[in-house]
């Protein structure tokens, strides 16, 4: 089964361009509702930036129908990122403190504390696991985590951050997918069963972003399409739905096809995802490609 989405239903930029959501969704509530009437899959960006409460997983399993599925988007502390503490729990803030040097922001680098953020993540995530809409953990590590031996402890500590749950990881750094080492990087995913993301993005012929490399590691194919914007992708200071603003092409929508069929015939599930949140572009391609899978008679293609 080939199921489509959006890496947000709430972007800013989505929500103010009015080119997905009529004028009557004007709620959060009637947005999410309306998004799973068009699509049964979601990728939640804003647990990047902070660790929800439980009400709002609880909400978002009330709003959509059976068999939705929302994949989440690790807390950016868990994956080598900075974090504000102020996006964390109040008793959980008292454990980090902020860099001088880097302002409010802080690496959180101790093991102990980044299981305690982690399991008070998961807590926050309960009322999808017990309604069976969970999927994924999706783990984007940031551009400077290349490959080395000690990075490789990282991803396995991260699916014990994981808990039991399964855990899909995102490189940025093409030192993973290189010819020489790939091979390498894919078999270590499937023993440690960890789901490969797949992530289309500009080129530079660098190692500043990763290939398309199409790879099935475990039970679940996962895709996530940030777009092809050159320009912006590794702009400084720009706004960050900017480095997302680019539609994808027919053309290039429909070399997602094979790759996706593919997959198919390999994982039980497979999701293509669409992370070029800016104004439209995610929720239009999106259904473009469900179309597109339709025609070549793929069935289960989304709602």
């Amino acid at each position: 089964m080939i199921r489509v989405g959006a890496c947000s239903w709430a972007e800013k930029t989505l929500v103010a361009s009015g080119e997905f959501y009529p004028p009557e969704a004007r709620t959060a509530e009637t947005r999410l509702r309306y998004y799973a009437a068009h699509f049964d899959t979601v990728e939640v960006d804003s647990t990047y930036y902070a660790i929800p409460d439980q009400r709002t997983s609880w909400l978002w399993d009330a709003r959509t129908p059976g068999g939705f599925t929302f994949h989440i988007k690790a807390y950016g502390a868990l994956t080598g990122h900075a974090i504000d503490p102020r996006t964390l729990p109040g008793d959980l803030r008292e454990i980090v403190t902020p860099s001088p040097s880097a302002g409010r922001s802080v690496y959180v680098k101790e093991p102990e504390v980044l299981i305690d953020i982690a399991e008070r993540f998961m807590e926050a995530l309960l009322p999808l696991k017990r309604s069976g809409k969970l999927g994924l953990m999706v783990y984007q590590f940031p551009p400077w985590f290349d490959y080395r031996e000690t990075n490789l402890d990282y991803v396995l500590f991260c699916k014990q951050l994981a808990a039991g749950l399964p855990l899909a990881v995102e490189f940025r750094h093409g030192s993973w997918l290189t010819p020489k080492r790939a091979p390498s990087v894919f078999d270590f995913l499937e023993r440690n069963d960890i789901t490969y993301v797949a992530a289309d993005e500009p080129q530079y012929g660098t190692l500043a972003t990763v290939p398309f490399i199409p790879r099935v590691t475990t039970d679940f194919a996962y895709f996530r399409f940030h777009g092809r914007n050159a320009e912006n992708w590794l702009k400084r200071n720009v706004e960050t739905s900017l480095r997302y603003a680019y539609s994808y092409a027919d053309a290039e929508l429909k070399s997602f096809v094979a790759a996706a069929k593919e997959a198919d015939r390999q994982a039980k599930e497979t999701y293509a995802m669409f992370n070029n949140c800016h104004r439209g572009s995610a929720t239009s391609n999106a259904k473009r490609l469900k179309e597109l899978l339709k025609t070549e008679g793929m069935e289960g293609v989304g709602p």
